[in-house]
């Protein structure tokens, strides 16, 4: 069950925005979250004793850090915030393994198969088909908040690709610290700069960012650990497809959030897609 309850943790991350952007900024909040996030993960990496990292190590984990979570929680987050609604902010940020798949080929020299390259044709038309129709029919989804989310998917495409080339090795938990850390400080300037540090202590503000901090910064990267030391790490990739889904099913549930006919089977051709993209066995090809 645990690759399964990663992915529905993971998907809460599009609820989570939504709530915490209501009291504070966008990137204040994050700020925050990845400041609690860092200190926590270097107090439990001290704790258990994890190999420390190489300044060179440090150094490629700073870089990837500004791409998986700088670029891709600042996107999400300011999309949200600008009216982009839970259920296609997790749609469009699910394609990123679909872009880095392509990059991947490109760039490493990963072979792409037809699987493959039908999965991304077919992600990409699901998106499509999902903004054709929200986007005329004036319900939040702006240039602004589509421009936000391009950001967050080649952010954590690159960031990915980095990871990938370049920090084979690195210990876990202090890269993950450090990748936080660097995120803080690059999204603290610009929050105080464009936000004027607007954070506003409310229940709901606090509840989110526990959530935020605990559940998804620190659990599902425990949980993503404990499946990758127990080689389960193939179910995990063969599930993200599904946060799609369940982040429009919460967002349905929780903020009235609706689709209509066109963006429900974009939806299900997008999540297809994106399945035949990264699934097992079409990455089992890859040499």
């Amino acid at each position: 069950m645990a690759p399964g309850v990663f992915v529905l943790l993971w998907s809460t991350g599009f609820i989570v925005a939504r709530y915490g952007t209501k009291d504070a900024g966008p990137l204040t909040f994050l700020t925050v979250r990845t400041i609690i996030a860092s200190l926590l993960l270097f107090a439990v990496a001290r704790v258990i004793r994890e190999a420390r990292m190489s300044a060179h190590h440090v150094r490629i984990q700073v870089v990837v850090g500004l791409g998986i979570h700088a670029m891709y929680l600042g996107g999400v987050f300011v999309a949200i915030d600008h009216g982009l609604p839970s259920g296609i902010s997790a749609l469009i940020a699910a394609l990123h393994p679909v872009i880095t798949t392509v990059l991947g080929s490109l760039m490493l020299g990963e072979s792409l198969t037809r699987r493959q390259g039908f999965g991304v044709v077919l992600g990409f038309v699901g998106v499509l088909a999902v903004v054709i129709e929200r986007g005329g029919a004036g319900d939040g989804v702006t240039a602004f908040a589509l421009c936000s989310m391009a950001v967050a998917v080649i952010g954590m495409s690159a960031g990915t690709l980095a990871q990938r080339k370049f920090a084979q090795g690195t210990p876990l938990l202090g890269g993950t610290a450090w990748q936080y850390l660097s995120t803080s400080a690059v999204l603290g300037i610009i929050a105080v700069s464009s936000e004027g540090w607007d954070f506003t202590v409310t229940t709901r503000s606090m509840l989110s960012l526990a959530w935020a901090v605990g559940v998804l910064s620190i659990a599902a990267v425990l949980i993503m650990l404990w499946l990758v030391r127990r080689q389960a790490a193939s179910q995990v990739s063969s599930l993200f497809f599904l946060t799609p889904a369940f982040s429009t099913l919460e967002g349905a549930a929780l903020f009235g959030e609706r689709l209509g006919v066109l963006s429900v089977c974009g939806l299900i051709v997008a999540v297809v897609g994106v399945w035949l993209a990264t699934s097992s066995r079409a990455t089992s090809r890859l040499k």
